[in-house]
């Protein structure tokens, strides 16, 4: 059976940062069997580092991590350049297996979504769910999934995110093994056989105006909007000039895609939403999923009441969902500009105690917590896996 404990510090020295979480997670000392590991970590951090302070305590650890703008867990929510979070999982190797692939981009996302699932399977045939965790920019996000799905099934679970940098999507960061980079995948499948899963996103926007069409796209590029390089196009919608970087249109940018009407009922909104975390010098936008001519799609703003209205109604499904259960883990991620550059400090407060709230225990105790701000969000909608942008995308695990 798989236990898992949480922490998180803001601490700016790596080693003392990872030592204070290991003692919060674990108030007898580290585990000596092997465990898993994962580490969510604001730039101020290396990941490396990270990694090999959990080892000096932990020699049998299985070190894995992302970068990203923030991060959530048991005592709220952390933004600093260094504020670091942890979740541990421990029990037999036989319930849990981990895989990492490296060189993924965009382009070979599917061959290289296989080759993890490989790993993956080859550890734990039948997993009960799937952590995953990719690069945030350049990189086709569904066919990864593909990948997945074809050799696990539907029905698997897959949770998890993209990491991130500080908003201004240059840079981000993933951690595998000892292995350090830019563009690795990694995945934690979980096989204890007692354990259910709960996924469930959700945004607050609402979209406006005319749509930008795709004119011209090549896998996940989209090259042209309305006959215009995309990117000039894109930055003018918003009132902003072609020299603009992401950073400036991560905020305000959002773009939403038409759901159908089943869908747009089970999600609470009409669209679902996409991000732009990198282009190239001729205009061209990468896109986080596949993208085709014809499809259109809308700027968007948000709205403050709708995010908390379907936050709540989300929660509520989630609880119907495990039937009085409480979870003995959750995992969150959130779209990096669901964090300081969308709300204040006590707005944001209010989300995580209201998402605690629901989850808390008889006691009031906030189960193990693992929690970020990335680029994006994995989480099932209509009974699929699919990637989310700008949502909160919430797993619980429990025990029926």
């Amino acid at each position: 059976m798989l236990k898992f404990s949480s922490a998180s510090v803001r601490i700016v020295n790596s080693e003392r940062a990872m030592a204070e979480c290991l003692d919060i997670a674990f108030p007898d000392g580290p585990p000596k069997e092997a465990a898993v590991f994962i580490i969510n970590s604001a730039l101020g951090h290396k990941l490396d580092k990270l990694g090999a302070a959990i080892k000096k305590l932990s020699p049998q650890a299985v070190t894995l991590g992302c970068s990203a703008s923030g991060v959530i867990g048991r005592e709220g929510v952390g933004e600093s350049m260094s504020d670091v979070a942890l979740m541990a999982i421990t029990g037999p190797p036989n319930e849990w297996g981990v895989a990492g692939v490296q060189d993924i981009y965009g382009h070979n996302a599917y061959e290289k979504g296989l080759e993890l699932a490989k790993g993956l399977k080859a550890k734990i045939a039948s997993p009960r769910a799937i952590y995953l965790l990719c690069p945030g920019i350049d990189i086709a996000n569904d066919l990864v999934l593909k990948a997945l799905i074809e050799t696990f099934g539907e029905d698997i679970n897959i949770f998890g995110g993209t990491s991130s940098d500080n908003m201004r999507g240059l840079i981000n960061y993933q951690l595998y093994e000892g292995q350090f980079g830019e563009h690795i995948a990694w995945a934690v499948a979980l096989g204890d056989p007692t354990l259910k899963a709960v996924t469930r996103a959700t945004h607050g926007f609402t979209a406006y105006g005319q749509p930008l069409t795709v004119t011209k796209a090549e896998g996940h590029l989209i090259r042209e909007f309305d006959g215009r390089p995309a990117w000039a196009e894109y930055a003018s919608r918003l009132s902003l000039p072609a020299t603009s970087l992401c950073g400036d249109t991560i905020p305000v940018g959002a773009l939403a895609e038409k759901l159908p009407d089943d869908l747009a009922v089970e999600y609470g909104n009409p669209h679902i939403l996409r991000v732009i975390t990198k282009y190239d010098p001729d205009g061209t936008v990468y896109y986080p999923v596949l993208a085709k001519a014809g499809l259109e799609v809308w700027l968007t703003s948000r709205d403050e009441e709708l995010i908390f209205s379907e936050q709540r109604r989300s929660l509520e499904w989630i609880c119907a969902q495990m039937n009085g259960r409480k979870p003995v883990a959750v995992f969150q991620t959130d779209c990096l500009a669901r964090g300081r550059f969308l709300f204040n400090k006590v707005v944001k407060d209010e989300i995580i105690a209201m998402m605690h709230s629901y989850l808390n225990d008889e006691n009031g105790q906030t189960p193990p917590w693992l929690g970020m701000y990335g680029f994006g969000e994995y989480a099932k909608l209509g009974g699929r896996n699919v990637y989310h942008n700008y949502s909160t995308a919430l797993l619980t695990l429990y025990r029926d």
